[in-house]
């Protein structure tokens, strides 16, 4: 099976289920499929199966391949975030990743303060400062490539495996942030001294120092980003019943 074929196969019909272009409720056959993609009924169920586990479609046997609501969608997925982050939901996903952010990020940064390495404290400081020189020269990339690592080491330096698997999520966030021209080539002055403040703090094992410039820094993110979904839908997953 052709990687590429299958990898296009996903991202065409992942980005289409996620723009609305095909519809909740919609139901494709896998024979159409076929012919529309151009690729084998192996590289079809192979992509079916994958927007199965992402909660994209289902499979219902003698009626073919159904599109399910975003209530279902796997939120946290990589690949979903950045299909709604190209598409008309782009502020609906940006809000929610903020949110989520706000709640984890600062916490994850006062138990960094308490629980990380020592090579994460200093790659954190050396990064911070980094980061000031690459947002004043408005080095965009390198500062992009700086800011993941920046949070990356942040979640994982809390030592709470499940703060450290939201890394791609934040990575999907930042670079779709950028790519969309949401994030300024010049950041503010007390936005980039606020990563450093964070960075000094976990290293010299200031939790509450850690946590308070954390907080400074999504706040100030939700506030530059508020407009952007201001009118979007909020997306409510209903309870199932125990």
């Amino acid at each position: 099976m052709s990687t590429s074929l299958h990898h296009q196969a996903i991202e065409h019909l992942g980005t289409r289920i996620v723009r609305g272009e095909l519809p909740t409720g919609h139901v494709m056959l896998a024979e159409h499929l076929e012919d529309e993609l151009k690729v084998s009924r192996s590289v079809v169920r192979e992509a079916v199966r994958v927007l199965q586990s992402l909660g994209l479609v289902e499979t219902i046997k003698r009626v073919g391949i159904r599109v399910l609501p975003a209530n279902r969608w796997n939120p946290f997925d990589p690949s979903v975030i950045r299909w709604r982050l190209a598409g008309e939901g782009r502020g609906a996903q940006l809000r929610s990743l903020a949110e989520l952010r706000t709640a984890v990020e600062p916490v994850a940064a006062e138990l960094a303060a308490a629980n990380a390495p020592d090579d994460i404290r200093s790659e954190l400081v050396e990064i911070s400062h980094a980061m000031r020189e690459a947002g004043v020269a408005g080095d965009v990339p390198r500062f992009l490539d700086l800011d993941i690592r920046f949070h990356s080491l942040l979640l994982t330096g809390s030592g709470n495996e499940m703060f450290a698997n939201l890394v791609g999520q934040v990575a999907e966030t930042l670079t779709g942030r950028t790519m969309h021209g949401l994030m300024p080539d010049h950041p503010q002055t007390y936005a980039l001294q606020w990563h450093v403040d964070v960075a000094e703090a976990i290293a010299t094992g200031n939790g509450p120092a850690a946590r308070e410039a954390s907080d400074k820094i999504m706040h100030e993110t939700i506030a530059d980003m508020e407009p952007s979904w201001r009118d979007q839908p909020r997306v409510f997953v209903p309870v199932r019943p125990a």
